[in-house]
């Protein structure tokens, strides 16, 4: 099944992107997605964990959050930098990681890079050691909301 869904992603991508619907280009369409999943399996890519199906459902709640989440981060930041006393106390903070999935711990330390004011430096089975900026954004991120939100949309909560 996995394989039938990436070569549908593919090809729907592809179509998206070139625009053109001759037939000599549809042709070559299919067969570069072909040729794009036969790599992709005999690397041994497609399995259950790069096609996380389960957290699609809930993942467009998740991303709308973040992107509100992103945007009061960047606003966050630009206060500070505007601050003529520039008020930066960088901390490195451990916050726990409570997704089971690679690919949910891999969206929570990507979720936490992509938010200004604080980089992920390195994921462990348990925590995400993280840079924040100042005390607000370590604190905004060990209430563990993103954490909570992460595993609701893996379906865990």
């Amino acid at each position: 099944m996995q394989p039938l869904v990436l070569f549908g992603h593919l090809a729907i991508f592809w179509l998206l992107w070139s625009g053109y619907l001759t037939p000599s280009l549809l042709f070559y369409g299919l067969i570069s997605c072909g040729l794009c999943l036969a790599a992709a399996m005999r690397t041994g890519m497609v399995d259950r964990e790069s096609l996380a199906y389960q957290m699609m459902p809930r993942s467009f709640g998740y991303f709308a959050w973040l992107m509100l989440e992103i945007v009061k981060s960047n606003i966050a930041v630009a206060k500070i930098i505007l601050d003529p006393k520039l008020p930066v106390r960088p901390r490195i903070i451990k916050t726990p990681a409570s997704q089971v999935s690679d690919v949910g711990r891999v969206t929570f330390a990507n979720s936490i890079t992509l938010t200004p004011g604080t980089i992920t430096l390195a994921v462990r089975n348990e925590h995400v050691v993280v840079h924040a900026l100042n005390d607000d954004f370590a604190d905004d991120l060990q209430t563990g909301v993103m954490d909570q939100r992460v595993c609701r949309m893996e379906n865990l909560t």
